[in-house]
């Protein structure tokens, strides 16, 4: 996604290339333990791995792009950059280059969301819990959130109904064990215990999103009931019946067992039909 696709309000707000390089003027350096985590970070889940990958390339090559911080309780807090912060502290520095802004709560949740929308560090849950952020704690629209994010109002709509999912299934796309359009997928069924099994099936063998809608399009499928020849000396006594009571009869009879279908169309004729019977 390009800086041009944000919400106009959010342009200003975050830094350009421009804004940091040069004599990279408004950039401080910041005591790592003088900041704290973003408490509205949508990002839950940081790999280990390529935090530690990242540790040795700062140590290497410094921190190539500042944080975003703003003033909080007599330190400060993170805006945009925690998993920089985090490499630097595992990096064993004292600071880190970062630019302080003055920015809301709603601010700063949309632009901690962008930041990773735009770098692609989100799952599919932890995307879907950041719109959820914006819509019930800072009381914005779908298409507010949509403009703020540079997305369609229906990516934003398809996002929340992930969140629909049951916790055990959830946990299997935060973890990177479902994509999303398998998930999109398992949400068209309703037996949570039959999705969790479906989701475990994908799982263990490696099914394709293509694969699970084969499957459940498969299980919506209803068989019909197939149509059982009729015997001709059953056929003989039911056109027997119909002539004898005078109205379509059905007999269903199999191994001597079945049972009789009289039909009426008036109280005048169910009475006809009764007189007859009882003799």
């Amino acid at each position: 996604m390009s800086r041009q696709a944000l919400g106009r309000g959010l342009r200003s707000l975050i830094p350009q290339m421009d804004e940091i390089s040069g004599d990279k003027q408004g950039v401080s350096h910041i005591q790592l333990n003088l900041i704290t985590a973003n408490p509205f970070q949508p990002r839950k889940e940081f790999d280990e791995e390529k935090l530690q990958q990242l540790a040795d390339s700062i140590k290497q090559h410094g921190v190539l792009e500042p944080i975003i911080v703003r003033r909080y309780n007599g330190g400060y807090q993170i805006v945009a950059g925690e998993r920089r912060w985090r490499a630097c502290s595992l990096a064993g520095l004292e600071s880190i280059p970062a630019i302080v802004k003055d920015l809301t709560d709603k601010e700063m949740t949309e632009i901690a969301l962008i930041e990773n929308l735009q770098r692609e560090d989100l799952n599919a849950i932890e995307e879907a819990e950041g719109y959820r952020l914006l819509l019930e704690e800072f009381n914005l629209t779908q298409e507010e959130v949509a403009e703020a994010v540079g997305k369609k109002r229906s990516s934003i709509t398809n996002a929340l109904r992930l969140l629909n999912l049951d916790q055990q299934v959830k946990s299997l796309v935060s973890s990177g064990q479902l994509s999303k359009g398998h998930a999109k997928v398992l949400l068209s069924i309703e037996d949570v215990a039959e999705r969790q099994h479906l989701a475990k099936r994908v799982i263990k063998e490696e099914m394709s999103v293509r694969q699970l809608e084969k499957i459940i399009k498969g299980k919506s499928k209803k068989p019909k009931p197939t149509k059982r020849e009729q015997n001709p000396e059953v056929k003989v006594l039911q056109e027997e019946l119909q002539r004898v009571l005078g109205t379509k009869v059905r007999l269903d009879y199999h191994q001597g067992k079945g049972k009789i279908e009289i039909e009426y169309y008036s109280d005048e004729e169910l009475e006809r039909i009764l007189d007859f019977m009882r003799g």
